[in-house]
């Protein structure tokens, strides 16, 4: 489960081979006792949970970064190494 970034306290992961469960792209969000997933496509939330406030910067940087994230899935589901994204700023 390789980090592909980290900002804010927030850390978003993108795990191998991960696209069974939740059927369509997505990453994993860790920040302090709170973690979700996250579809790429529309930022919402399909599991867990994590603060309002570090959501929308989730989906802010989502927003800006959505062309690097679909291209890391691709690498992911096919097990091949992924790139580290930009944090937010």
């Amino acid at each position: 489960m390789p980090t592909i970034s980290m900002f804010y306290g927030l850390i978003v992961r993108m795990y191998y081979f991960d696209n069974q469960r939740h059927n369509q792209p997505h990453i994993h969000v860790h920040y302090q006792d709170f973690s979700a997933v996250i579809s790429i496509p529309d930022g919402s939330v399909l599991e867990g949970n994590i603060p309002k406030p570090k959501q929308k910067l989730i989906e802010a940087w989502i927003e800006i970064h959505q062309e690097e994230l679909i291209a890391d899935w691709q690498l992911a589901i096919n097990g091949e190494t992924v790139f580290k994204i930009e944090p937010l700023k």
